[in-house]
């Protein structure tokens, strides 16, 4: 099983991106999915989650309110748009997959970088 990550890029403070994540592989069964961020010399630090089969979502306070996290169930992903981006959104970004409720993300993706310049 593989997380495929992509969207990154390059934009200016007050633009847009949209990240996806897409899993390939078989995966027996999928509870949430979700991503984390990690900044340059910071640890890495919760994003926002959607469980699969409800949607609910969760975000961190530092994206809630600019971002949105949807599920993309046909390619079995998932979207972040990210809108209203600031410098300290800076980082790489890494889609999880979580394959029962126990609070530990079983699956990462390889990372896609976001840089912010103001």
């Amino acid at each position: 099983v593989q997380l495929q990550a992509s969207g990154g890029g390059l934009v200016q403070a007050g633009g847009s991106l949209r990240l996806s994540c897409e899993v390939s592989g078989r995966i027996s069964s999928l509870y949430r999915m979700g991503w984390f961020r990690q900044a340059p010399g910071k640890e890495r630090v919760f994003v926002a989650s959607v469980t699969w089969s409800g949607g609910n979502t969760y975000y961190s306070p530092s994206v809630k309110g600019r971002s949105t996290l949807s599920r993309v169930k046909v390619k079995n992903g998932v979207d972040l748009q990210m809108n209203g981006l600031k410098p300290e959104d800076t980082a790489v970004y890494y889609c999880v997959a979580e394959v029962n409720n126990d609070d530990t993300y079983d699956y990462w993706g390889q990372g896609t970088e976001v840089t912010v310049s103001s």
